[in-house]
């Protein structure tokens, strides 16, 4: 039988945008990015821990969209939806956002913006995603994770069979715009959890990245705003950078982006996700570290510059879920997710990530023991 091959290639470009104040009325930003010859719909999905901390919020969004009338339709009122790994494990959420949709005829030439941290921003890009093939999705994330992370890339989902972001897809945002106001409002778990994926990209990409969080790390503790600005501005660049130049759509077995997140995941699943996910990256992080130093790929100096880091920044290194034997399941998973062979990202050097196919479960243990040692000694700090 003969054959057809059909190839084509399509270019994917989005900006991400940085302001501060985007809907105080004389902030043009929104406004220029929807107008058209056809002005469009849009629709708001607000997570509701936004809603509660900036309570004008809503009315701001109203008075902007009045402002900007002749630019862009507000076409219902803005949609509230839990935030948190909440948003992601109830399905009926994403049918609200479909069927709004269809309530208000919204269409691809339309836009659905969501508000809110980076599981909010999951959920609402994929509803985004699946309705007529794809309406334009303009994501504001407002936890310093999805700023510098979860909320730049071109990925979505939800949570399914108990496993996360099992229903999902890649599909590019038609913008992102980082309001850096919203950071104000962070408590400090939230305000922390999202330097541990600078980190991550600091350790596997970019050594002189990694000495300037050293540098201002008290300063970050301390919750200075201009160093965050900047580590977020660096961490999504490199994000991005990551995203053109390798492989975007995961289409191979590798996921380097995803160095300390199999041990995270699995983490943030046995402790019911009271180990928010920053905070699982972080000791995922410093397990796969340990796990690096044990194996003679790094030294132990450079090891102890990543535990002080974490540390000086207040984050855990160890919770008592770590000893249970299910935490090596997440390598079965890490893979199960990607297809293909196991692929781990490790560190052979500060700066420079290395990727390893198999991992030696006798030593996971015993980096799990090093951590709880590190965590309880005041020699590092």
């Amino acid at each position: 039988m003969k054959s057809i091959q059909q190839t084509f290639s399509v270019p994917f470009q989005y900006q991400v945008l940085f302001t501060e104040k985007l809907f105080h009325t004389n902030n043009t930003l929104l406004a220029e990015l929807v107008r058209s010859q056809q002005k469009p719909k849009v629709y708001y999905v607000v997570d509701s821990g936004v809603a509660e901390v900036h309570p004008t919020l809503l009315r701001q969004i109203n008075k902007h969209a009045q402002h900007y009338a002749k630019d862009f339709t507000l076409c219902a009122q803005p949609l509230i939806v839990p935030g948190g790994e909440q948003a992601k494990n109830d399905t009926k959420l994403l049918q609200q956002i479909v069927e709004a949709t269809h309530t208000y005829s919204i269409d691809r030439h339309s836009y659905i913006i969501a508000i809110g941290g980076g599981a909010v921003l999951d959920l609402v890009g994929f509803a985004s995603a699946v309705s007529h093939r794809g309406i334009r999705h303009i994501r504001i994330p407002t936890t310093v994770l999805s700023q510098n992370d979860s909320g730049v890339g071109v990925k979505n989902g939800i949570n399914y069979f108990g496993k996360k972001n099992y229903l999902g897809s890649f599909a590019p945002p038609f913008a992102v715009i980082n309001d850096f106001d919203f950071l104000s409002t962070l408590n400090d778990r939230d305000w922390r959890a999202g330097i541990s994926e600078a980190i991550k990209v600091a350790l596997i990409k970019d050594e002189a990245f990694f000495k300037q969080l050293e540098k201002d790390a008290e300063a970050l503790a301390s919750r200075e705003a201009k160093p965050m600005q900047e580590l977020i501005y660096r961490c999504a660049e490199l994000h991005l950078e990551h995203i053109s130049g390798g492989d975007p759509f995961e289409m191979g077995s590798s996921r380097p982006l995803d160095f300390g997140h199999w041990a995270a995941h699995k983490l943030e699943q046995l402790t019911n996700y009271e180990v928010r996910h920053g905070e699982a990256v972080a000791i995922g992080i410093a397990l796969d570290v340990t796990y690096s130093q044990l194996k003679g790929m790094i030294s132990e100096e450079d090891l102890h510059r990543v535990i002080y880091l974490l540390k000086v920044l207040g984050f855990t290194l160890y919770v008592p879920q770590m000893e249970q034997e299910e935490i090596v399941q997440g390598l079965q998973e890490f893979r199960e997710h990607l297809g293909g062979e196991l692929t781990i990202m490790l560190l052979e050097a500060i700066g420079r990530g290395v990727e390893v196919h198999q991992m030696d479960v006798v030593l996971i243990r015993e980096a799990i023991s090093k951590l709880e040692v590190f965590e309880e000694s005041d020699l590092i700090v």
